[in-house]
């Protein structure tokens, strides 16, 4: 597959009044264009300064990210960015919660409205078309979330912890619908979670992160056998998944583990 994005040496710090702290470090990997790619790594290390750069909204320390072979900044390629809440607003109805990012950008069309009305059928949202959010339940609200940063045709797709607002019962169907949404409109996504079980269900390949200031550990190639369709929910039954979670587990735990032993 080609390597759609790129992230090189990238390195970042927050500069405070107290002082500086380096959130990640020589920071290096690369994703495919239409791979899933989760990151995962301990509480507070980074992975979200991960994704606010490579959307650009804050600047690289030092070290590059590339898209489509050139600086993110110069690509031409659009980014999209879902985060852990919805934002959708509550005076607006899901249709023109939806039509939002368009009508900013200045590119609300009729051809737009056709789109919409299509996707709103396809993921389960037609009969909610003008229903306000807080008539939706928060798996509807997280579709339709999606189908809005969709709309602005994303190459790359980052996802800062969607899921983490949900119950858990919620949050595994929520994770089905998204995961299947993507795949059917062949994008490419990274994925941020803390959740180890999410990442190994959803992710073609899992990057780990050590702690702050924190850098890459280990990648992980997820290869998981499953009977029929593979969804994320199936793929928690795979015979495999298990000794994936196992060695993340692991990996995540090392340092705790050394700490101890030296204490």
């Amino acid at each position: 597959m080609r390597e759609l994005l790129k992230i090189e040496n990238l390195s970042y710090s927050y500069h405070t009044l107290s002082g500086e702290t380096t959130a990640l470090t020589d920071v290096n990997f690369s994703v495919s264009e239409g791979e899933f790619v989760a990151i995962v790594g301990p509480s507070g290390c980074g992975k979200s300064t991960m994704l606010s750069l490579i959307a650009g909204l804050i600047t690289p320390s030092s070290g590059n990210i590339y898209i489509n072979g050139k600086e993110a900044k110069t690509s031409g390629k659009n980014i999209g960015y879902m985060l852990q809440k919805d934002h959708l607003l509550e005076w607006r109805s899901t249709l023109k919660n939806l039509t939002l990012g368009l009508e900013i950008q200045h590119k609300l069309t009729e051809e737009s409205y056709v789109i919409i009305n299509k996707m709103l059928d396809t993921y389960g949202l037609i009969t909610f078309r003008d229903s306000k959010p807080s008539q939706l339940s928060g798996g509807m609200r997280q579709r339709a979330a999606l189908i809005r940063t969709l709309l602005l045709e994303p190459d790359i797709l980052l996802l800062d912890e969607p899921f983490s607002a949900l119950d858990y019962q919620t949050r595994l169907e929520v994770s089905d619908d998204i995961w299947g949404i993507i795949r059917k409109e062949k994008k490419t996504a990274v994925l941020i979670t803390h959740d180890i079980a999410e990442a190994v269900s959803m992710a073609d390949r899992i990057i780990v992160l050590t702690d702050r200031p924190a850098t890459v550990k280990t990648i992980i190639d997820v290869k998981l056998t499953v009977e029929g369709e593979r969804t994320p929910f199936a793929a928690r039954s795979a015979p495999q998944f298990k000794d994936y979670f196992n060695l993340i587990w692991k990996e995540l735990n090392q340092h705790e583990d050394i700490t101890k032993l030296r204490a």
